[in-house]
């Protein structure tokens, strides 16, 4: 069976994995899109669905006034005893000299059930995550975000957190600051054969993004630097498809092989603009007992196919279609910043999804827009409206979204002479 880069297409950056028995899942971030986190699941590393949005209330997720790009940062899923944790930022401001950057953990034991109300981490940085070690601690990692003199990257740190109360406890300890590639973040921690392995991403989240990784005997360190960094990385490489490779997480197979996922991208051109966002790319891992690991086929470049062990064929669909004669929206769509509530119905109009007008495109409060992410490049998307404005500043109809500020809008309005008319902003 072969895998296709990237396995999650389409705006699904950040990915954080876990295996639980037989199922995998990856966690994604989703900015200041409403429900957060996407999870999806699959049995084979090649299949994925979506079928998880755990942050799907107002009160685990407040994303009104959030900037574009902000919201949901990095979400770290992670299992242990029955429970099932996510760690999550929500960015709140990002562009002036300061960061406010809260960091919450919600838990459920059923992973497509509810999940419970957020318990406030810290607001030190962003990209935490949660390491369960063997002797039943866990441990708090993030980057620390340092404002002076616009440094803005100032090194990973990490605090036990105390399940029982729920609570950051004792104190917080650096143990990384990174390599030359600098820009060291999303930090995640492993243990294998008496070390701690801890993967960052560095180089900035653009295209000299790498996956780097150190390790320790100790887990406050200090760490040593693999010898042959990055791990992973496309920025020496400028010509390859797959672009941008970082923030990377492990994962070890039923059979005892690893795996590695990260973010990567697709330029329109070479180094150009990547319109689909950053996606989730795999690769398998040759990992030795007490060695460093090492990408299997070599090298620090992501391939674009590679087989691995199953049965399954690959089932990809390249059409959608959806009528609106459920009473529940489909997983796909999500809206800006805000639950889907009193703004839109299913059943108001049998067959018909009707939207409430308020805000307009340029709002970072309170739009009333579904989407879906677009997945490929060449696409073709239609829809039927049913639409009567009386007012010019009355506008209905279907949008190429990218940000508030980036858009095409096909709009259905009133001219001066009362008319219905088409326009495109």
């Amino acid at each position: 069976m072969k895998v296709q880069n990237p396995i999650l297409k389409g705006f699904n950056p950040d990915p954080s994995i876990i295996r639980v028995g037989d199922d995998y899942y990856i966690a994604t971030s989703t900015f200041e899109w409403f429900p957060g986190v996407q999870i999806h699941h699959s049995k084979d590393l090649v299949n994925w669905t979506l079928v998880k949005r755990p942050l799907e209330r107002k009160s685990q997720l407040d994303l009104v006034g959030v900037p574009d790009s902000c919201g949901v940062w990095a979400p770290c899923l992670s299992y242990h005893d029955g429970t099932f944790y996510l760690v999550y930022s929500n960015v709140k401001s990002f562009d002036g000299t300061w960061k406010d950057t809260p960091n919450y953990l919600v838990t459920t034991n059923d992973i497509l059930g509810d999940w419970c109300e957020p318990t406030f981490l810290d607001s030190r940085g962003f990209d935490a995550s949660l390491f369960h070690d063997d002797d039943g601690r866990k441990w708090y990692l993030t980057l620390v975000v340092d404002h002076r003199k616009g440094r803005l990257f100032g090194g990973i740190e990490i605090q036990e957190f105390d399940p029982q109360i729920k609570s950051l406890i004792g104190p917080s300890c650096g143990i990384f600051n990174g390599t030359s590639l600098d820009c060291t973040e999303g930090p995640r921690l492993y243990k294998k054969d008496g070390f701690y392995y801890l993967i960052t991403a560095e180089g900035g989240t653009e295209y000299n993004h790498a996956v780097t990784i150190a390790r320790s005997s100790k887990i406050t360190g200090s760490y040593e630097i693999h010898p042959q960094n990055p791990l992973v990385s496309c920025k020496d490489n400028p010509k390859h498809p797959l672009q941008k490779c970082g923030h990377g997480d492990l994962v070890q197979a039923p059979n005892g092989d690893w795996y590695i996922v990260f973010l990567v991208s697709r330029p329109l051109t070479e180094r150009g603009r990547c319109v689909l966002g950053r996606e989730t790319a795999i690769e398998k891992i040759s990992w030795p007992e007490g060695g460093w690991p090492r990408l299997e086929a070599g090298g620090r470049l992501p391939r674009l196919t590679f087989d691995v062990e199953g049965t399954r064929d690959e089932q990809f669909n390249a059409s959608y279609f959806d009528d609106f004669d459920r009473t529940d929206l489909d997983i796909h769509f999500q809206s800006l910043r805000v639950p889907m509530d009193n703004w839109m119905s299913l059943t108001a109009r049998p067959g018909y999804l009707r939207l409430k007008g308020r805000e307009s495109l340029s709002s970072f409060h309170h739009q009333s827009m579904i989407a879906r992410r677009v997945q490929h490049f060449n696409i073709e998307v239609s829809t039927k409206i049913d639409f009567h404005p009386t007012t010019f500043q009355q506008m209905a109809g279907l949008v190429f979204y990218y940000n508030t500020g980036h858009f095409h809008y096909l709009h259905i309005s009133k001219n001066k002479e009362g008319k219905r008319i088409l326009y495109v902003i």
